[in-house]
C-alpha cells in the first residue's frame, strides 16, 4: 500500500493547504544544485566553498525528511 506523508508547511486560513513532503525534499536538493550549476559556470559573486556548505545543509535537511517519511511510513498500520 502506497501513503503519501504531507507536512503542514504552507496553511491557508481554515488549515487545509498542505505541501507534499517529497515535494519539499525534492526542492531543497534542486535548490542546491542550481547553485552548484551557477558556481561551476563561473557566475560572478558565488563564493564556491559558501555555496557548497550551503547545499550540503540542504542535502541533510532533505534527507531527515526523507527518513522522517520513511519512517512515518514504515511504521505499524493502522
Amino acid at each position: 500500500m502506497t501513503r503519501e506523508v504531507t507536512l503542514p508547511l504552507i496553511v491557508d486560513d481554515h488549515g487545509t493547504l498542505q505541501v507534499a513532503a517529497a515535494d519539499v525534499s525534492k526542492l531543497l536538493r534542486t535548490v542546491g544544485g542550481r547553485w552548484l550549476r551557477l558556481v561551476e559556470s563561473g557566475e560572478e559573486g558565488l563564493d564556491e566553498d559558501t555555496v557548497a556548505a550551503l547545499t550540503i545543509e540542504l542535502a541533510k535537511l532533505a534527507d531527515r525528511i526523507d527518513v522522517a517519511c520513511i519512517a512515518h511510513s514504515s511504521g505499524p498500520a493502522s
